[in-house]
């Protein structure tokens, strides 16, 4: 059964352009577009891993992080953060929340690819 990854971005062709590499690795994707719908699709689909950006409407990837944490039933769920911001302003800051990491944009695609492998432990 192919592990599902929730891409949260309000940029839809980003989400798009990772949705298609993701699946071409033999991912499942589900795409949210804010921060609202990240958190809805995080309840309901359970995904393996969450790529959650950190500027978004409805809710920045900060806040999502936090009400994924408060939940018994998806505070599990591995997150990696994907934003433009500077890392210096916020590698630090993910890591001490609980997320797994932080990549930068724009990024490498092979990167990204084996930063999700590793984090899912494949």
């Amino acid at each position: 059964m192919a592990k599902k990854i929730l891409v949260a971005d309000d940029e839809p062709d980003l989400v798009k352009m990772l949705s298609m590499r993701l699946r071409a690795h033999g991912y499942e994707v589900i795409a949210a577009f804010d921060g609202l719908q990240a958190v809805k699709e995080a309840y309901k689909e359970k995904p393996d891993l969450i790529l959650l950006d950190i500027k978004m409407p409805a809710g920045d990837g900060y806040t999502v992080l936090e009400n994924l944490k408060r939940s018994v039933q998806i505070r599990s769920i591995p997150i990696i953060f994907v934003s433009a911001l500077p890392p210096s302003e916020v590698e630090e800051k993910v890591v001490q929340l609980g997320a797994q990491g932080f990549i930068s944009k724009p990024f490498d695609s092979k990167e990204l690819i084996a930063r999700v492998k590793k984090v899912l432990g494949e």
